[in-house]
Formats: structure tokens, sequence, C-alpha cells
């Protein structure tokens, strides 16, 4: 059984992307290459924010749906909780 994560891409203009996957440096670089969603087509990603890793794909989709339940002042929020730098601005 192969572990599963969500991650949270920062795309073009400051938004957040979140998704799934069982390999996301390889998700991100189809999101790079224009051949991932059709959101980080319009917004390219800048960076990978925030992996998180699950057990079970089940899990992790139960995660991505609850992040993307989120405002994206929660996002934001849950970011800087989970990546503790982000809170002091960097």
């Amino acid at each position: 059984m192969s572990n599963w994560y969500l991650y949270l891409l920062e795309c073009r203009g400051g938004s957040l992307y979140s998704g799934i996957s069982n390999n996301v440096e390889k998700r991100y670089a189809a999101h790079q290459a224009g051949k991932g969603a059709r959101y980080t087509r319009s917004f390219p990603p800048q960076r990978i924010a925030l992996i998180v890793e699950y057990t079970s794909k089940s899990e992790a989709l139960k995660a991505e749906h609850a992040v993307k339940a989120m405002s994206a002042a929660q996002k934001r929020a849950w970011l800087a909780a989970n990546v503790p730098h982000l809170a002091d601005g960097e």
C-alpha cells in the first residue's frame, strides 16, 4: 500500500490550489507543464507550499475535500499553522 499526499500549491497571483497524489513531485511537474488541473493551466504554480502525508487515498481525499471547503483566509491560516515560518511573513 502506497502513501498518499495532500499538497497545496501557491499559484500565480498568490492563490492556493490543493490536490492529492501518491507522487507529488511528478504531479507538480505536470502542473508546471500545463498538463495538471485546468486551474493550474490558468494560474501556473510557483511553489509547493505544503505536503501532508496520509496512509490511504481515502484519507487524502477527505482531507482535500475539507481544505477545498475552506475560505481563502481559512486556507492561509491553516497553512501558516502547519508551516510556522509563514506566520512570520517569510
